[in-house]
This record gives structure tokens, C-alpha cells and sequence, in this order.
């Protein structure tokens, strides 16, 4: 049985958008042996053994310029090839710390997959530092994963590389979204405190290519009568919270699981006004259309939103940074039931057929096959 190593910043239970793609196919693509090497979040060195996976965690020294460093990741990641003998290292990007060392300690023999999840966007001293190691490690890379077809045209890094990208992509996890036993009570209980309003819901981390102040500023241009609901924290919820024009928008704070999903369910419509490429994929989106959601999400070039949400079939795609034409859209749906349910049940359609963690582990399995071959 072949080897696998992943190479991903965190790793379960520590969760992100990249993490939970690490997981999904570490835990998933079973025909192979796997083992992941990450940071650790609480200052320790440790192995364990995860659902069958073997997790080797590197203590973080300091940050610079938002990246972690671990003094001995070096000396940790030789141990770890010599004792897993992997076939496959397999790379979660960005992650530009790593390069050099993975650079310079995988043998010849071992292949090297790149799953480049984003860009590294920063254009300033950070990417000027690590740039000649990311032009590194994609001359070695023996496949790139882009995580759409969309993010190919507009990645620079990626250009020279063509011949090596393969697309494979993100799935969400689906069991987490289906209703379970009390939700529809849950459901109804949202709906009602809100009196029979249309809601407007979004979620995710409050940063700022989330675009969540246009949303907040087309609630002066909304006509219908509805509610936006805002869940989620992060760094700029005070500066979000003096935008609103009226009580209708509502900060929910952070959503465990079950009480996002409910809210998707007693949702209308989905607003997802993420406004830069940094939104490489959209996994909420992804999320909130499995739980029948119509969304309104923005043109982004050279992102996968528009992948995951196609207009005029799941949603409606409104120009970037378009306040007006954000808040028309919402009012579209709104108004229009048998619209906004047919844009819903094409919604699910579309993320069962293309965008579950099982349709992304099968792409990934036969892009390591032709590796391998």
C-alpha cells in the first residue's frame, strides 16, 4: 500500500476551510496509507492517531508577517519521511514556510502534489521574501490542484505551470447539513420570531474581502420586507456594527453547528458578498445551497464562487461591489416564490452532484492513479 503524507497548517479538531479538505481526503482516500504533519496550536510535540490517520504535530515558535514558525519542522519533517517513506507528499498551499524544507528534504522518487488552494495575495515584503521558494516547489511539483477552473486564468504562479494542473474540487460535508431530529421544530421557531418576514442570512468569518458592509449598506436599498441575519465574528465587528440603516440587520455572534443549520433551513435567501479572489472557493455558499438557500453572490474573476453558483440557475450574480444591484437582487427573489424555490431546489442539485466531500475524494483518487501510473 502506497503513502501519502499531507502537509497542511492545522489539522483536525483544528478546523478551517483548508483543514477540513486536508481531513476529508486524508480520511478518505483509503486505498492509500495516510499520515499528516502540521502546526500544534498549544505549544507541544505530539502523535497521535486520528481515525486511522497518523498526526505528527509541530510546536509553533512566533509568527512573522502572519506565518507561523516552528524552529524544528525540519528536523521533525526528516524523521517523519524516514519513518513514513511517503510516495506522495502532498502539499496544502499556501503555506510558504514549508517550501523550502520540503524542497530540500523529499527524495527524487517521491512524488509531490500541490493542492493550491489560493494564491498567496499579499503583494508587499512577505511575498517578495518567499517568492523564489514558491517558484521552488512548483518547478518540482509533479501535479498542482486548483480547486476550480476559474482560479487558473487569474493565478500568476500557476501560468508557467499549466501543463501540470489538474482540478479537483472542494466538497462540503454533507451529513452535518441534513436535518435532524428537532431541527424542523427549530425552524419554525426562527421563522416565527422574525413574524413571517423574509430572511436574508450569511455567515462566516467577519473580515474584510467578506464584503458583509456592502451587505449591510444594501439594507437601505432593500424594498422588501424582511430581516438580514449576520452570523459569524472576527476582527471587524465594531467597525460592521455602526453601519447598519435600520434594526432589521441582526448580529447572531458565532453559530455552533446545529444552530447554522437550522438557520440555513429557516433561511430564504443566502447573501454571500465576498468581494476579492481571497474568497477562493465559497464553502458557506456551497453549504448553504445543499440546505436549499437561493443565493446572491458577486462576479468574482478568478475565484470558484461562480463555479459553485452559477446565475440564473442557483442564484443571481451581481456585478462586484454593487450595492444597489445586490439589494435588487434580494428583492427579486423575495418577491418572486416560485423563482427563488426553483432557484433553490437547483441549488441542491447542483452541490450533490459536484460539490460533496465523497465527489471530491473519487476526483482526487483518480488524479493519484495517473500519478502513480
Amino acid at each position: 500500500m502506497k503513502t501519502i503524507l499531507h502537509i497542511s497548517k492545522y489539522y483536525y479538531p483544528d478546523l478551517g476551510g483548508i483543514e477540513t479538505v486536508a481531513m476529508y481526503l486524508a480520511e478518505g482516500m483509503s486505498e492509500y496509507r495516510n499520515a499528516v504533519i502540521c502546526f500544534a496550536t498549544d505549544g507541544m510535540y505530539s502523535e497521535e492517531d486520528i481515525r486511522g490517520v497518523t498526526v505528527y504535530r509541530v510546536p509553533v515558535n512566533f509568527s512573522f508577517m502572519s506565518q507561523d514558525v516552528a524552529l524544528s519542522y525540519r528536523k521533525v519533517l526528516k524523521q517523519v519521511l524516514k519513518q513514513e517513506k511517503p510516495d506522495a507528499v502532498h502539499v496544502h498551499c499556501p503555506n510558504p514556510f514549508v517550501y523550502p524544507l520540503v524542497c530540500s528534504c523529499i527524495e527524487k522518487e517521491t512524488k509531490l502534489v500541490l493542492h493550491w488552494h489560493s494564491d498567496i495575495l499579499s503583494k508587499g515584503l512577505m511575498y517578495y521574501l518567499v517568492k523564489p521558494f514558491e517558484t521552488a516547489i512548483l518547478r518540482r511539483a509533479d501535479v498542482i490542484i486548483s480547486t476550480s477552473p476559474n482560479y487558473i486564468p487569474d493565478s500568476k504562479p500557476l501560468q508557467r505551470y499549466i501543463d501540470k494542473v489538474r482540478i479537483a474540487q472542494n466538497g462540503i460535508i454533507s451529513e452535518r447539513f441534513y436535518l435532524m431530529e428537532g431541527d424542523e421544530e427549530k425552524v419554525r421557531e426562527i421563522r416565527e420570531r422574525y413574524k413571517g418576514k423574509k430572511i436574508i442570512f450569511t455567515c462566516g468569518r467577519h473580515i474584510p474581502y467578506k464584503g458583509l458592509d456592502n451587505l449591510i449598506k444594501a439594507d437601505a436599498c432593500i424594498k422588501s420586507d424582511c430581516v438580514i441575519l449576520i452570523g459569524g465574528k472576527g476582527p471587524i465587528d465594531g467597525e460592521l456594527k455602526q453601519i447598519p440603516h435600520s434594526d432589521r440587520v441582526k448580529f447572531l455572534g458565532r453559530l455552533l453547528n446545529d444552530t447554522l443549520r437550522q438557520h440555513l433551513y429557516a433561511a430564504d435567501i443566502f447573501a454571500f458578498p465576498s468581494n476579492t479572489k481571497a474568497e477562493a472557493f465559497g464553502i458557506a455558499l456551497a453549504e448553504a445551497m445543499f440546505c436549499r438557500c437561493a443565493a446572491v453572490s458577486c462576479r468574482l474573476e478568478g475565484s470558484g464562487v461562480n463555479w459553485v453558483s452559477v446565475d440564473g440557475e442557483t442564484g443571481i450574480v451581481v456585478p462586484l461591489n454593487d450595492i444597489n444591484a445586490f439589494a435588487e437582487a434580494i428583492d427579486t427573489l423575495a418577491a418572486d416564490d416560485n423563482l427563488r424555490k426553483q432557484y433553490a431546489e437547483a441549488a441542491r442539485k447542483r452541490i450533490e452532484e459536484n460539490f460533496t466531500r465523497e465527489k471530491a475524494v473519487a476526483v482526487m483518487n483518480s488524479i493519484y492513479k495517473e500519478l502513480f501510473k
